[in-house]
């Protein structure tokens, strides 16, 4: 599967032993070039052999001991397999690792259902004439639609493909922004307003069902982003952004009582013990990586400064600082106490925007988009509530259970992610 991402993001076709798709006898692999048409034989010719010399170049890390993880930063401009623009030179928030993009013209990026590499809703609507109305405007910190699409352009398979870096993003793009959000969640923000309700009485779960949810579900999560308005958003973030959301989030943290008391630490100065604990339970975020929405936005710059984690003594409150957005709450439980633990959301929820409104800030909010956020997925409440559960029977047809699941509007995921049994 590797080979085949590699070989797909250099324009080339690789065959096994048996054709395409099978492994090679001997590790003897037939590569060629994959189009026919669109380029000259000589140009086909000259794609195969500069595509080739790449594949043998990672073929050589490999053979040296690096990881794929290393390997795919050390060759991140194959991975991000989208059109690469010109470097903005003069943007200050450039880093030695990351550097922002300019396209001066609409970049070709053509969809799978055209025998393309690209999935993203940003690559079906924005058109030529949509990228020229908004190819010069810009918000007032600066992030402008060449960095909106950045992430989108270089990597092709990403379902949205672009990130809002600040909260005026989601005005100033919006022509952009709102047909994507309608495809995404079926919501209009031409025609409808967001609905909050961070009121736990209002959740319903009777005794007879979480009597029975006990008995088949082992752990309870529901999580949500939250930013915090004057802030630029990880993807535009400056470094005195960046510090500012930390030192903000820590503040509101010291002021948590009760059950929500605990703990923060700083991603760069944990200890190796403090790191491996959280690791193991699950509690801590990674670098992103060259694949990932975040990496060619720009999220990941300066990493591992400025972030970190919290968790409450009980270990079932979580608060993640500049991941994907300024502060990712999670409430957590390991049983199906579902309503309980929508309770405690809302508490978080509630103290981190208590502390924040005491100093004089607010979270970024829309009547119409509701809670802001670094990309349209994660939009309105942006919450995500799952159980892991134990179903045995429906484990043997996961066909089956994702029909039900799609008729539910629930979403599954197994051991190995979405579309994948459970072990």
């Amino acid at each position: 599967h590797l080979l085949e991402e590699i070989c797909g993001n250099l324009d080339l076709q690789p065959r096994g032993s048996a054709g395409e798709y099978s492994a090679a006898v001997g590790g003897k692999w037939d590569i060629s070039n994959k189009q026919r048409i669109g380029f000259s034989e000589a140009e086909l010719v000259q794609k195969m052999v500069n595509g080739v010399t790449k594949l043998i170049a990672i073929e050589e890390a490999f053979a040296a001991g690096k990881s794929v993880e290393e390997v795919k930063t050390a060759f991140a401009d194959i991975f991000a397999a989208g059109e690469p623009g010109r470097i903005d030179a003069s943007n200050p928030k450039n880093t030695d690792e990351f550097k922002y993009r300019v396209y001066d013209t609409l970049p070709r990026m053509v969809q799978t259902s055209q025998g393309g590499k690209y999935k993203s809703l940003m690559s079906r609507y924005l058109t030529q004439d949509l990228f020229d109305k908004l190819k010069d405007k810009q918000t007032s910190k600066g992030y402008t639609l060449s960095n909106v699409i950045q992430t989108g352009v270089m990597t092709p398979h990403l379902g949205n493909g672009l990130t809002a870096g600040d909260e005026e993003s989601w005005d100033v793009f919006a022509e952009l922004f709102n047909p994507i959000i309608k495809a995404w969640h079926g919501f209009d923000p031409e025609k409808e307003k967001h609905r909050s309700d961070l009121n736990p009485d209002n959740v319903t779960q009777t005794d007879d069902q979480l009597k029975k949810f006990n008995e088949y579900v082992v752990s309870t999560r529901i999580r949500a982003a939250r930013n915090i308005s004057g802030f630029a958003l990880p993807a535009g973030a400056t470094v005195a952004d960046r510090h500012g959301v930390a030192e903000t989030l820590q503040k509101a943290f010291a002021r948590f009582e009760g059950d929500l008391a605990g703990t923060y630490y700083d991603l760069g100065s944990m200890s190796d013990d403090q790191r491996t604990y959280l690791r193991s339970n699950g509690f801590l975020f990674q670098k992103p990586r060259p694949t990932s929405l975040l990496y060619h936005s720009g999220a990941a710059r300066s990493w591992p400064d400025d972030r970190g984690i919290f968790h409450n003594k009980d270990e079932t409150a979580l608060a993640w600082c500049n991941e994907e957005d300024h502060c990712r709450i999670i409430s957590m439980s390991k049983d199906g106490d579902v309503k309980a633990v929508f309770a405690r959301f809302c508490a978080l929820s509630h103290a981190i925007k208590a502390s924040v409104e005491a100093d004089g800030g607010k979270f970024m909010f829309s009547e119409t988009l509701g809670f802001l956020g670094t990309c349209p997925s994660n939009l309105g409440t942006g919450l995500r509530a799952s159980v892991m559960i134990k179903l045995p029977e429906l484990n043997k047809n996961v066909h089956l259970l994702e029909e039900i699941c799609g008729n539910l509007d629930l979403q599954p995921r197994g051991s190995a992610g979405e579309y994948s049994a459970a072990v």
